[in-house]
């Protein structure tokens, strides 16, 4: 008589414990990927952020200033300058330097700059000059008046002057439009900076 032979156990096939093993992946709520993810490229700029390079190109010999231009709804400065002939007196050499800054907000910004995502909403052929008839004497009268710009480009020309020599000591700035235009004294604030789309500048009327 012969006796049976007890069933042993084999062992798994490798081919059995790839299905198995997903199986159990999926039950954990893992799911298994069989292929790299694609993402996407990483982006090559971070926003508002301008390399040593870059930076140094953007500013020929003169006075160094900082304008600000718009960048991520925001202000941000950037490096210029300015030209000033040497021996110009006090007076003359401040709407100079704010007539330079001017022209340097007006300006399309560089490649680099446009592709860190810099912006201006300032345009060309604004002039500035001193002041006119019983002005204060640290009055600066634009050719387009102040309300006629948008909030963003009041907002850059008022921090961008209060940030330079044109502004006076406690920072405020005193603009107006061709004579006889009223006079406002605007002040930057953190506000502006940080959403010159929403905030005007402060100002307050000025006696001229």
């Amino acid at each position: 008589m012969t006796t049976a032979r007890p069933l042993g156990r084999r062992g798994v096939r490798p081919w059995l414990a790839v299905p198995l093993l997903a199986a159990l992946l999926a039950g954990c709520g893992i799911r298994s990927t069989q292929v790299p993810t694609d993402f996407g490229p990483a982006p090559s700029r971070v926003p508002c952020a301008l390399s040593g390079t870059d930076i140094s190109t953007q500013s020929s010999r003169g006075v160094p200033v900082q304008v600000f231009l718009l960048c991520s709804a925001q202000l941000v400065t950037v490096d210029r300058s300015v030209r000033i002939p040497d021996g110009t007196a006090e007076a003359a050499r401040r709407v100079l330097v704010a007539q330079g800054l001017l022209d340097e907000l007006a300006e399309t910004p560089s490649p680099p700059e446009q592709q860190a995502g810099y912006t201006t909403d300032v345009r060309g052929g604004m002039t500035v000059s001193g002041p006119r008839g019983r002005d204060p004497e640290n009055t600066l009268r634009l050719s387009t008046p102040p309300e006629n710009l948008t909030r963003a480009a009041l907002a850059q020309i008022v921090c961008t002057f209060a940030d330079s020599a044109a502004a006076e000591d406690d920072g405020s700035v005193v603009l107006g439009g061709p004579v006889p235009a009223p006079l406002r004294s605007y002040q930057c604030t953190p506000e502006v900076r940080s959403d010159p789309g929403t905030n005007a500048p402060p100002s307050s009327a000025v006696e001229g």
